[in-house]
């Protein structure tokens, strides 16, 4: 991936230390013997044709691109084979020249949730971490932000991000195939910090908040969203394996004790955005994403709990403020 661009937006202010090793880490998150599927990804993306949209509307819940009218039908028929063979579509809505992509979230309504509720994103750095194929990404960019950067170990991700922006053309937006630790420790470079949907993922959740706060210039705001349960400062759930079906869920505590992490962290102006039970029309399989989702990971008999019988996804949004 062609990242020439970013390297010469980061040569100028506190990113400048992160332009010798980047190159190498996205060659590492971008190694063919690492992910078998990614030569097919490629060339999935290299077969996107050369069209301009007529308009883009980025600050809007399905993100628009083009309408149907820019392309003929045989061409519409190409862009969506295309974009097809990058399945899983998980992250959107999206439409592309009249191609709806009705991926597994309404990502729309998280961003609604949140949007009125942050510092505004007015001329600001910004980290999306776990950024997924950078729907949010594009949002904040819509919202005003100078640059984005997100962050996505997952290959696949950043190959439906870079379809997006093919057709979206220049701009100050970026996806990774990074994780988190591959951000150089105490950078202090962005103005706005997210990580959303990430932190049950970490064996160490306040490690992973320290991590987050080390991003942000003194003065930023973190915008973390992640799931919860019910229960007072010393409530935190730590499944035995899965967690509605997933693998990799490691603690899952309640508000009281999310804002506890967060004082132990040395942020300020904790504040409880949004707390929200996700339902069945939220997240669901659809057209462009066909595997199990929420449904089926809940106990068939009681939906108010996961298929392993802890309480079903509840997710909570705080911002916090680094001094």
């Amino acid at each position: 991936m062609d990242i020439a661009e970013l390297l010469v937006e980061m040569q100028q202010g506190p990113l400048q230390s992160w332009t010798e090793q980047l190159p190498i880490q996205i060659a590492k998150g971008m190694n063919i013997k690492r992910y078998g599927d990614l030569p097919r990804w490629q060339a999935a993306l290299a077969a996107l044709p050369q069209v301009s949209p007529s308009s883009i509307d980025l600050n809007t819940g399905c993100l628009r691109i083009g309408v149907a009218d820019d392309v003929d039908s045989n061409m519409q028929h190409q862009i969506e084979t295309t974009l097809r063979q990058l399945h899983p579509w998980r992250k959107g809505p999206y439409d592309v020249f009249g191609i709806h992509i009705d991926t597994e979230w309404r990502s729309d309504w998280k961003w609604d949730r949140l949007k009125d509720q942050i510092q505004p994103l007015d001329g600001r750095h910004v980290l999306d971490v776990g950024c997924g194929n950078g729907y949010h990404c594009w949002r904040m960019y819509a919202s005003g932000a100078k640059q984005v950067i997100g962050i996505d170990p997952t290959p696949l991700f950043i190959m439906q991000f870079q379809a997006m922006k093919h057709f979206i053309g220049q701009a100050p937006v970026y996806a990774l195939p990074l994780g988190i630790d591959d951000v150089p420790p105490q950078l202090e470079a962005f103005d706005t910090v997210f990580s959303m949907g990430v932190l049950y993922h970490r064996r160490s959740p306040v490690d992973h908040i320290l991590q987050l706060r080390d991003c942000l210039k003194p003065g930023g705001e973190l915008v973390l969203e992640t799931l919860v349960i019910e229960g007072d400062e010393n409530a935190v759930l730590l499944p035995d394996d899965r967690y509605a079906r997933m693998g990799n869920v490691w603690f899952i505590p309640s508000v009281a004790m999310l804002e506890k992490w967060l004082r132990r962290c040395k942020l300020e102006n904790i504040k409880l955005v949004d707390v929200t039970t996700t339902t069945l029309d939220e997240q669901r399989s659809t057209d462009w994403m066909t595997f199990q989702s929420l449904q089926d990971f809940l106990d068939p008999a009681d939906a108010s709990k996961s298929i392993e019988g802890y309480p079903a996804p509840r997710r909570a949004v705080l911002t916090a403020s680094k001094p």
